[in-house]
């Protein structure tokens, strides 16, 4: 995990929507994948990417993998934006 992996990760607008979604709980592939028009691969490419930037951590649970936000990547990229502009509020 690295901070350039958590900005590409950041990027792209179907991972934000992911973390959106993922803001309210943890959800597995499937009831991520209900929200969008694309496959189930591509679903899995996007956990993927967003796992590897540790933005989401993936648990166990008998046959599903729950997905949850991990908000402490969020704030190190937060805190890192405020000492650009300064430490302004």
């Amino acid at each position: 995990m690295g901070f350039n992996d958590t900005m590409k990760a950041l990027s792209d607008p179907t991972r934000r929507e992911i973390l959106d979604l993922l803001k309210k709980g943890s959800m597995t592939a499937g009831e991520i994948g209900e929200n969008f028009d694309m496959t189930g691969a591509t679903i899995s490419h996007h956990l993927s990417q967003l796992k590897k930037s540790g933005l989401i951590t993936e648990s166990r649970e008998k046959n599903f993998i729950h997905y949850s936000l991990n908000a402490s990547v969020l704030e190190e990229v937060l805190l890192w934006i405020n000492n650009l502009q300064g430490g302004k509020k």
